[in-house]
């Protein structure tokens, strides 16, 4: 006899097993949820990551801009980022290596109504970003050459 569909179950299955990171932190910036992804991506295992601040995964000098915007998300539970906005930004796996990645962020808020913490879904996009950085190096070498050759 087969099962219903059971969405509690499917929730979980889903969010701890999809390639892409999927992070959750408190309104302090605690990391409280780590999936399979972000292991695979950020090269942290969760019990690693757990309990640790969000500058695991942020490049030291990006961290003052970070925490000024998350700050203020949650202290007004507004982000200049609406609903479903791609955002890309650099990041820093565990050896130290710089990747980039997009994310978008679902605010989460406690009973009241106040900001309890973000969670952000994130792939890492370094490829795509490497090979756009080389097309754009092609296209302008060869727009100086075309300017270098024309009357």
């Amino acid at each position: 006899m087969a099962m219903g569909f059971e969405m509690e179950r499917f929730s979980v299955e889903l969010v701890q097993s999809m390639s892409d990171a999927v992070v959750y932190a408190d309104a302090q910036g605690v990391i409280q949820f780590w999936n399979s992804g972000a292991t695979r991506i950020f090269g942290i295992a969760a019990p690693d990551a757990i309990g640790q601040s969000l500058d695991i995964i942020i490049p030291a000098k990006l961290r003052q801009r970070h925490w000024d915007g998350y700050d203020k998300t949650m202290a007004t539970g507004e982000s200049r980022y609406e609903a479903g906005a791609l955002l890309s930004v650099p990041a820093i796996r565990q050896d130290g290596s710089r990747i980039s990645v997009e994310f978008t962020i679902v605010p989460f808020r406690d009973d009241a109504g106040r900001m309890a913490g973000i969670a952000a879904v994130m792939r890492d996009v370094t490829k795509q970003f490497e090979d756009m950085r080389a097309l754009r190096k092609q296209l302008a070498e060869r727009m100086l050459a075309s300017k270098a050759t024309s009357p």
